[in-house]
């Protein structure tokens, strides 16, 4: 039986800001092995990120809360597999943890930031091994997901294509703005000298390993 269009488009909208987010989480990638010069573009790609990750918890929660709610239609679509159950919350806070931190570290006092850093190298490293596993069997439905509403062809199957898009498309433009505001708050990091004591700025430029490593 073919899913109900209010499922589909859930499901359209997710796997097109999944798409996106992918998009945007290997550029930042990209700035995390050079952060010390890249340390702008990695805050600014942070932050676009931001608005973009709540629209995706936003539908994943809603195909939550609609299925164990008893609604038929996300019943009969079923569930994801249990595995993939089971990691979704620690992926979530993980998340929540490594961007928390990363903006965290933008407006904390110079002598906290080393303990802010920490903690945001520790749930980056632990939410990429989790990123990771839940990327690699959503890839498959991802791809095919992704054009739906992109392509002539199909984008009218499912009401809503021009919705969804205009949804995403404005949270780019807000995580855009939030850069524009947040960004100019990481000059402090680029303007102090290397070599000083722990919990310094001396000792934090040298380590930025992530102002917003996600």
């Amino acid at each position: 039986m073919r899913p109900a269009r209010s499922v589909e488009g859930n499901a359209r909208l997710t796997g097109l800001t999944a798409a996106v987010l992918f998009l945007l989480f290997a550029a930042e990638g990209v700035t995390v092995l050079r952060v010390h010069q890249l340390l702008t573009p990695h805050v600014v790609i942070g932050m676009v990120m931001v608005p973009v990750v709540v629209v995706k918890m936003g539908s994943t929660l809603w195909r939550f809360a609609r299925y164990y709610r008893g609604d038929p239609e996300y019943r009969r679509k079923g569930p994801p597999p249990v595995f993939l159950r089971l990691l979704g919350p620690f992926v979530v806070v993980l998340t929540v943890a490594v961007l928390a931190t990363g903006i965290a570290l933008l407006f904390v006092p110079t002598a906290d930031r080393s303990q802010w850093l920490f903690l945001h190298k520790a749930t980056f490293v632990l939410w990429l091994g989790a990123m990771a596993v839940h990327v690699l069997f959503h890839l498959l439905e991802t791809a095919n997901l992704t054009w739906s509403d992109l392509s002539r062809r199909t984008r009218r199957q499912v009401r809503g294509a021009g919705a969804r898009q205009w949804l995403l498309v404005s949270a780019l433009v807000l995580g855009i703005l939030l850069a524009i505001l947040v960004t100019p708050h990481a000059s402090g990091w680029h303007q102090v000298p290397i070599g000083a004591n722990a919990g310094s700025p001396n000792l934090l430029v040298h380590a930025p390993a992530g102002a917003l490593h996600h």
